[in-house]
């Protein structure tokens, strides 16, 4: 199950990095179900998540499943989290959170509180669920700000220290690097939001992982 926010939902023409890691796990040939409550994409002219408008049209309904959401993020996703595991069935949980918490609506104590509840509730619908975090990605405003980067950075520590508090065999928790060479001029559209290179990158970002850590899969290979 893919969760996140606005760089993960993605707008209307968008493919996604969703889409890139489906056809990565698909070129591998082994059995996969990607699961979620939701598959449109965010539609800015009528500022909902309303389009299914994907930059390709054959990508099946079945895998444009997720739980992601424009301007969403831990404290918008902790409380969804248990009913969406369990209905749906998911047992790895691919998340990039935390950039609009911060921005918008807690600081990087708070946010971390909302990370380790969302992994409580994750593990009561499913005790053996495994998860992979992506790190806050500094965006244009890091750059401009860097009072809001320092919150960026704090919260990357706190999460890595999270995962390294609440990880155990039965219910792994892994953190993701931070896509190597990130440019904004080429990794996003706005500062922010991936370009096709991003959605690449992120994609990478997690199967390698995945990879590296546990065993599965196999390294990103840009599909």
């Amino acid at each position: 199950m893919f969760v996140g926010d606005s760089m993960t939902i993605g707008s209307a023409g968008d493919l996604t990095w969703r889409y890139r890691m489906w056809r990565h796990l698909r070129s591998l040939g082994e059995p996969f179900a990607v699961v979620g409550p939701r598959t449109a994409l965010y539609d800015a002219a009528a500022d909902a998540a309303v389009s299914h408008a994907y930059g390709d049209p054959a990508f099946p309904d079945e895998a444009r499943r997720h739980l992601a959401g424009w301007g969403e993020g831990w404290l918008h996703m902790a409380p969804l989290i248990e009913d969406a595991v369990r209905e749906h069935g998911a047992d790895v949980l691919l998340v990039s959170l935390g950039l609009i918490d911060l921005g918008f609506y807690t600081d990087p104590a708070q946010t971390e509180e909302n990370l380790r509840l969302f992994v409580e509730r994750a593990r009561a619908a499913n005790p053996r669920v495994a998860a992979v975090l992506l790190p806050v990605i500094p965006n244009t405003r890091c750059a401009q700000d860097p009072g809001f980067a320092a919150q960026c950075e704090e919260f990357n520590t706190r999460a890595a220290k999270a995962v390294a508090d609440l990880g155990t065999p039965a219910s792994p928790l892994l953190m993701a690097s931070r896509p190597a060479g990130w440019d904004l001029d080429r990794h996003t559209w706005d500062g922010t939001h991936p370009s096709a290179a991003g959605e690449h990158l992120l994609a990478a970002a997690f199967a390698d992982a995945m990879h590296q850590a546990w065993g599965t899969g196999a390294p990103y290979r840009g599909v």
